[in-house]
């Protein structure tokens, strides 16, 4: 597993000797475009009773990471890829982002954003989840002007992709412009669920939906897969798209990855 690269104290000096431009920031920490940051973000009172739920202890605060495009400037409109993790070997979203996502995204033009707690929950439950990731989002809005209109997306590997159903609802009724959410080897349909449970509106059924199945996966087969396609057509779910990868595992594939973004922001664009 890759490591979070630090905010290497070269490019803070680099930020600090560019005399037209004010120093970027997220949650308070100096970054350079390109580099991948870590911080400590509060949670807000619904978040810390999201993050409750199924009896875990609430934390004093969530783990936000942002990576960027080396290009990135804060002016601009820039979509957001919301990341969350595969629940097995205990990783966290911000493993799976720096794993799976960080370079096909940045490549693409997309910041990538996790949120997790300091320490593992006793349960990984959606409320945990949510809280987490919300965190994050919030910290994006304080960071950047404008930050609240950014496109988002969110994206999940296995257990990732059943989290991702019941966080993407959650985001829409949060104030989120959702343009599409990135299923990758999910088993199960969650994204029917969270639908239900959030009430985020019939609008929301336009959201695009990209499974990604991989012919070779033994662990969401392909007719767990299809039946999980099936499901979220017959909540009413109306661009769903299926890719699928010749000899391919159970694993998150750069090219997949890299056609559902452009999917993604060719719908957003369109008049």
């Amino acid at each position: 597993m890759n490591s979070i690269a630090a905010v290497t104290a070269s490019a803070v000096c680099f930020l600090g000797g560019a005399a037209s431009a004010a120093p970027l920031t997220f949650a308070g920490v100096q970054f350079a475009p390109g580099a991948t940051v870590r911080a400590n973000v509060p949670l807000s009172s619904q978040e810390k009773s999201y993050s409750a739920q199924g009896g875990n202890s609430v934390p004093e605060n969530a783990v936000a990471v942002i990576v960027t495009p080396a290009n990135f400037d804060p002016k601009q409109s820039w979509p957001v890829l919301v990341v969350c993790s595969t629940s097995d070997n205990h990783r966290q979203n911000r493993d799976d982002l720096v794993d799976f996502y960080r370079r096909v995204a940045n490549a693409e033009g997309w910041v990538v954003l996790a949120g997790d707690g300091p320490q593992f929950p006793r349960n990984d439950t959606a409320g945990w989840r949510g809280a987490m990731t919300l965190a994050a989002i919030d910290a994006l809005r304080r960071s950047f002007t404008g930050g609240e209109k950014w496109p988002v997306a969110v994206a999940g590997f296995s257990g990732g992709g059943k989290a991702a159903g019941s966080i993407a609802p959650l985001l829409a009724i949060s104030g989120c412009h959702v343009i599409g959410i990135y299923l990758t080897g999910a088993n199960a349909d969650y994204l029917s669920g969270g639908y239900a449970r959030c009430s985020p509106g019939a609008q929301f059924l336009q959201t695009p939906v990209y499974v990604s199945i991989g012919l070779d996966d033994r662990i969401a087969t392909q007719d767990q897969q299809y039946s999980v396609i099936s499901s979220i057509k017959r909540t009413g779910f109306k661009r769903v798209r299926m890719g699928t990868t010749l000899h391919g595992g159970h694993r998150v594939f750069d090219g997949q990855t890299q056609t559902a973004l452009r999917w993604f922001r060719q719908l957003a664009n369109a008049p």
